[in-house]
């Protein structure tokens, strides 16, 4: 038995023994990583060459640098990043993936998964990133490992679809006949956003009417069977070609800040700046609000499944997770029971359950990181990689690598946003490796993209 082996066999017997009303352990996906909760501290490493697979000194998993300063040959010295939390960055068959660089350049790249290679796709330029012919903002199909969604890249209110085979570029509605009142109307300052589809592919969700997110006023659901169905969350209406028409049943009017649909294609998660977030029903006029205040358990950075929803707002404890249905916001279960003693705090957390859209009993990954942007390893679980049960027959927290990432706050896209493959396999995140992949020609910090094997 390996040494990571042995640790997460111990670890196993003493959170189910700690945690005995939780249930008999869950199912095992990751046999070979840490379920401790003891302090791992962090081995100084460079950061290695492109394309070259070393090993986490600390926990043993697999990792890949996919990105330097020379992987924009145009641009050299320029940072790279990931796509966000919320988006499928993934193929289906978990061999491309994409990422972010510097304008918002959308890239594509090959992968092996039973090497980790990365390679070029078909027509990508030198350094080996293939542009992606769609507004800034796509997501790669639930179901079509050839088939991303996304805008037009000159009309980003039609939302169309692209395939890798062949180049196509299909428009599949312009969103500006969809009957909104007051009318959507097109122009150089009307753009949309958070472009995110059902785990079925069957409705794609975006938001529009302003030019940039926090002052945006339609949600659009767009059905491929049945048109389209939209929200204008200032007056409050719900209309469209399918579905009740009238007023939501809440009585606030806001602006969109961010907005994404669920796996089931039936709740759309709508955020506002500073004040919360709602949830719509789409088959109804129910919208469901959850609001920032006090204690609540309605904050921090969450992640959509199926028809639920995780979060850790940080109450009791920084890894205090919780899991809710969409269609009842106050139907919560804690998911990490017992939290650990004594409580912990320090580290804020990014969640990515893109599997989740397809069963919410899947496990979501994380990675948290030091909102000071401290580097040293405190206590157990600071700037990691992790995976936490989601299925509520254990508590069982995964932990792979440390991420390496250094959180500055004039820089937002610094926090080690991450993204785990449909499989629940692979893992992509950001990160500047503590501060040793330079700066761009203007000195501002870099970031690279990574990838980690969960097993």
């Amino acid at each position: 038995m390996t040494t990571r082996g042995f640790v997460t066999l111990i670890s196993l017997c003493l959170i189910l023994a700690a945690s005995a009303a939780a249930g008999a352990q869950g199912v095992q996906p990751y046999p070979d990583a840490f379920t401790d909760r003891e302090v791992h501290p962090k081995t100084p490493m460079a950061p290695p060459p492109v394309n070259t697979v070393f090993q986490d000194p600390d926990f043993g998993a697999l990792m890949v640098r996919v990105t330097d300063d020379n992987t924009n040959p145009k641009r050299l010295h320029s940072f790279f990043r990931n796509p966000g939390t919320e988006t499928n960055a993934w193929s289906a068959d978990g061999r491309k993936f994409f990422l972010v660089g510097e304008q918002r350049r959308t890239l594509a790249f090959g992968f092996d998964p039973s090497t980790m290679f990365i390679s070029a796709l078909p027509g990508a330029g030198t350094g080996g990133g293939f542009a992606i012919p769609l507004y800034p903002g796509p997501t790669f199909s639930f179901v079509d490992p050839d088939l991303m969604y996304g805008t037009l890249a000159g009309a980003p209110l039609t939302i169309a679809s692209f395939r890798f085979s062949t180049g196509a570029i299909t428009p599949l509605i312009d969103t500006t006949t969809c009957g909104m009142q007051p009318p959507l109307v097109a122009g150089r300052h009307v753009t949309s956003s958070d472009i995110s589809i059902s785990g079925d592919d069957n409705r794609i969700e975006i938001n529009a009417g302003g030019n940039q997110f926090g002052n945006r006023t339609f949600v659009i659901v767009y059905d491929k069977k049945r048109g389209c169905r939209w929200y204008n969350t200032q007056t409050g209406q719900i209309g469209g070609s399918w579905g009740p028409t009238g007023q939501a049943v809440v009585p606030e009017n806001f602006l969109i800040n961010h907005a994404h649909i669920s796996g089931s294609g039936q709740y759309v998660k709508i955020s506002v700046v500073r004040k919360g977030y709602y949830v719509w029903d789409t088959t109804s006029l129910n919208v469901q609000p959850c609001y920032f205040h006090g204690r609540s358990l309605c904050s921090g950075y969450d992640s959509l499944g199926y028809d639920t929803e995780i979060n850790a707002p940080g109450v009791t404890d920084e890894m205090n997770t919780f899991r809710r249905t969409l269609s009842d916001l106050t139907n919560i279960t804690q998911l990490v029971n017992p939290l650990p003693l004594p409580h912990l705090w320090g580290m804020e957390k990014h969640f990515t359950w893109s599997a989740g859209h397809l069963n919410n009993n899947v496990p979501v990954c994380g990675s948290t990181y030091s909102p000071d942007g401290i580097t040293e390893i405190k206590q157990p679980y600071d700037g990691e990689i992790f995976c936490i049960e989601t299925d509520l027959n254990a508590s069982t927290i995964w932990r792979f690598a440390h991420n390496r990432a250094v959180w500055d706050p004039e820089y937002y896209w610094s926090e080690p946003f991450g993204n785990v493959s449909l499989d629940g396999r692979f893992f992509m995140f950001s990160s500047s490796w503590d501060g040793q992949v330079g700066t761009n020609k203007d000195g501002d910090p870099r970031s690279d993209v990574w990838i980690v094997k969960l097993d």
